[in-house]
């Protein structure tokens, strides 16, 4: 396996520069297994590499679950802290300037009304939009508990809810599995958070999309497409059947069940990321900085309790 080299790139975003580095860990396949291996980086050393190539490469941060609110704490989840993790996670994007940044749903949790929601969304939002002009929102199901998908989407100043996009010779797709079994839309509590499903529509485009396109492709989501429990889609036999069959999916990044998990199946990763939510102090957060290298090489240096993976084309 070739190592991707370091490289430096300008992005289209002038707030947005790219200087890259080795991760703290690496997956490699051998023998059909994924394998992780540790290596003692220090963060001074993952980001301070010379350019050794002219290779462009597509830097992304990621984070998923804030569930901000304004309310107590219940259980493990620690609602008003998010607002400090995302700052810390902030600080740690300006220095790594992502060509795009990606919340991978749950930006919020349940109020007990639609302008309380408003709120909290506009209060968290006004952080996460001032890390980068190119960010996208996936829908969670506690983003549309309270609200509508429009009113969510109105929020953040997304049209849609579904789409893809390229970058620097990648291309990416965002899903929406906020949808009833009976094909109804997610919002203001008209569903059962296990009831998640890509609808027939949303499926029929992602396979025209998968189809046009022959660049390799990251998948962004919220509700699992690798498991068949509660934090599964319940079509997700049918999704990933239309991901393998292009050929082209390297991997899916997802949330939901908040930990730190990793399957392959059919050749494609399918990496579950931390939630921010989740414990309390600085010491509890979770966040990602990933690297795409155009032969879809990925890299992704997770920090504080996200987990770093490598995966070469």
């Amino acid at each position: 396996m070739n190592p991707a080299s370091n490289s430096f790139v300008e992005s289209a975003d002038p707030t947005c520069r790219l200087n890259r580095h080795a991760f703290a860990r690496r997956a490699m396949l051998r023998n059909g297994s994924l394998v992780l291996a540790a290596t003692a980086l220090t963060n001074k050393m993952l980001f301070s590499k010379e350019p050794e190539s002219n290779s462009k490469a597509v830097r992304v941060g990621v984070i998923t679950d804030l569930h901000y609110a304004d309310k107590s704490p219940a259980g493990s989840r620690h609602y008003r802290e998010t607002l400090g993790k995302l700052e810390t996670a902030s600080k740690q994007f300006a220095a790594n300037q992502p060509d795009f940044v990606v919340e991978l749903g749950d930006l919020i949790d349940a109020a007990d009304s639609v302008d309380v929601e408003q709120g909290y969304l506009k209060t968290i939002n006004r952080q996460f939009a001032s890390i980068c002009d190119d960010r996208h929102y996936v829908l969670g199901n506690h983003c549309v508990d309270t609200l509508s998908k429009d009113e969510f989407l109105g929020g953040v100043e997304q049209e849609r809810s579904f789409y893809s996009f390229d970058r620097e010779g990648i291309h990416f797709i965002v899903l929406d599995a906020c949808f009833r079994g009976d094909g109804k839309s997610y919002g203001r509590r008209n569903f059962h958070w296990t009831d998640a499903n890509v609808s027939a529509e949303e499926l029929e485009w992602l396979r025209g999309d998968l189809k046009s396109n022959s660049k390799p492709t990251v998948v962004f989501a919220h509700q699992r497409l690798d498991v068949s429990n509660n934090h599964g889609v319940k079509n997700c036999v049918d999704v990933r059947k239309a991901l393998e069959e292009s050929g082209n999916v390297v991997a899916v990044f997802q949330g939901h069940s908040h930990q730190n998990d990793l399957n392959e199946i059919g050749g494609i990763h399918y990496c579950t990321m931390a939630a921010m939510v989740e414990g309390s102090g600085p010491e509890s957060n979770g966040y990602s900085v990933m690297d795409i290298q155009p032969d879809g090489t990925i890299e992704i240096k997770g920090f504080v309790r996200q987990a770093s993976y490598r995966w070469d084309a």
